[in-house]
């Protein structure tokens, strides 16, 4: 969301008066012939009433992004968001029915009722009324880049930073994963030549590795050095730099550990990974399978890694309820995922919390608002979430059998909860009840990190058959 002052309002206005004029004079790149206006007046007309309602429902949206919170906080004070709910849902199967009258009256209801600083549900509605709105804008409006208006490259760094140290949810999945990588690498520490590479195919920031590097680091003395490797892939060169500074700088600070990082651009075929004899060999799946835009490349990608012949391969993933075959099954399963998270940050940050909105509109925003749209454009590198079992198939069609996780992890994560939860009692069952819990499933096979009844993320750790 952009604050948008009564000048550029005039400026939007002023440009989409001028789309329409331009739409009138041409046609498929064709000057429309003067006999032709009286036959396409009708046309015209509808189209003018329609942008015209398009804009006015921008304006209202501008409205709300204006209103101070304060004066919106009574909406659904008494905790019961059910009827903005089934308004959104309402709104939702119109926009799947292409009933653009019920689409803008029920999303200019919306926009009068919700607001991005009010409570949760308020809240994470607000997000998925804007990725309604650009559903019903063809890619060329300019009113549809305003709506899904990406992140600077360091906005979305700080809105990740934020929701890593205020949540234990990246932390739950790190932790964990790097918990059954060191069992890994400790069960064949006779043989590994006290080498161990892995081999992360979404590096991102980095984030992840700080504390592998420590623990190792524990392991290690001047005479018994240990040496960690990891490979990387990232979207770009820059990011992959500087995750490699980042890394390298905080290794630095562990002399029995020698530390070397490759950075690779995602989606490079790499045949030699420069392989040490007998090194213990970790492929990191954080959040990354589910980013892929078809199941072939699902598939291939776990042909790859079976390939390598690794000793893990760790697996997380955010946990959906259903496959997102359709449009409206995508919306209702991304609704009640995001629904906890926005709920979960409540435990997290204050209300007027600055790195609240933050990652709320620049990460988790974003990411509803590509998710209402991906179908679109082919669901390039945007998350289709999916059940546990879902992951688990394709892992055993692929050669991979799970392995236990260990009480160690569980133990851990327990006390990560303790440590980053602030106001609601926590629950470690699987029946759970209200803040985080953590949970141990498929016959401790995985352990889920959940938010009330909903699971967020899931670890599982495999090995090659």
């Amino acid at each position: 969301f952009s604050d948008m002052e009564d000048s550029e309002e005039d400026e939007l206005l002023n440009l989409s008066l001028s789309v329409a004029a331009d739409r009138e004079r041409k046609k498929k790149g064709k000057t429309i012939r003067e006999h032709n206006v009286s036959m396409s007046s009708t046309t015209t007309t509808t189209r003018n009433s329609y942008e015209r309602k398009i804009f006015r429902l921008l304006q209202m949206r501008e409205q709300m992004l204006r209103q101070d919170h304060h004066r919106r906080k009574g909406v659904v004070e008494d905790g019961n968001g059910l009827p903005l709910i089934h308004l959104l849902l309402s709104t939702a199967t119109a926009v799947d029915d292409n009933n653009m009258d019920s689409s803008l009256e029920n999303l200019a209801d919306l926009y009068q009722t919700v607001s991005i600083t009010g409570d949760s549900v308020q809240r994470v509605v607000a997000y998925f009324v804007d990725g309604l709105s650009a559903r019903l804008l063809t890619r060329k409006s300019p009113f549809y880049d305003m709506l899904m208006e990406e992140p600077t490259t360091e906005e979305e760094f700080l809105s990740f930073t934020d929701l890593y140290r205020v949540s234990p949810y990246f932390q739950f999945a790190h932790f964990t994963a790097n918990q059954a990588i060191l069992e890994a690498f400790e069960k064949e520490e006779e043989r590994n030549n006290r080498a161990l590479h892995v081999i992360d195919f979404d590096v991102s920031y980095g984030f992840q590795w700080p504390s592998l590097i420590q623990s190792l680091s524990e392991k290690a003395t001047s005479g018994n050095r240990i040496s960690l490797r990891i490979t990387g892939f990232g979207k770009n060169l820059k990011e992959l730099q500087e995750t490699e500074s980042r890394l390298v700088n905080f290794s630095k600070g562990f002399g029995s550990l020698v530390f070397e990082f490759q950075g690779l651009l995602r989606g490079s075929r790499v045949i030699n990974l420069r392989k040490k004899k007998n090194e213990t060999v970790a492929v990191n799946l954080v959040s990354y399978l589910n980013t892929l835009s078809c199941f072939m490349k699902i598939s291939d990608t776990l042909g790859f890694v079976h390939s390598l012949n690794p000793s893990i391969v760790v697996v997380v993933e955010q946990e959906g309820s259903r496959s997102p075959r359709s449009f409206l099954s995508r919306f209702t399963d991304s609704l009640h995922y995001f629904a906890a998270m926005f709920d979960s940050l409540d435990d997290c940050l204050p209300l007027e919390s600055a790195e609240r909105l933050r990652i709320e509109k620049k990460l988790l925003g974003k990411e509803i608002k590509s998710m209402l749209n991906n179908d679109v454009d082919g669901g390039v590198d945007c998350p289709k979430y999916e059940r546990m079992e879902t992951w688990k198939a394709r892992m055993e069609n692929h050669g991979f059998v799970a392995t236990k996780i260990s009480s160690k992890s569980m133990i851990q994560a327990k006390l990560l909860l303790k440590m980053r939860t602030h106001y609601c009692p926590l629950q470690f069952e699987e029946e759970g009840g209200g803040g985080f819990r953590v949970s141990e499933r498929d016959e401790g096979r995985a352990i889920s990190l959940g938010w009330q009844n909903r699971f967020l993320l899931t670890v599982s750790a495999w090995q090659s058959v």
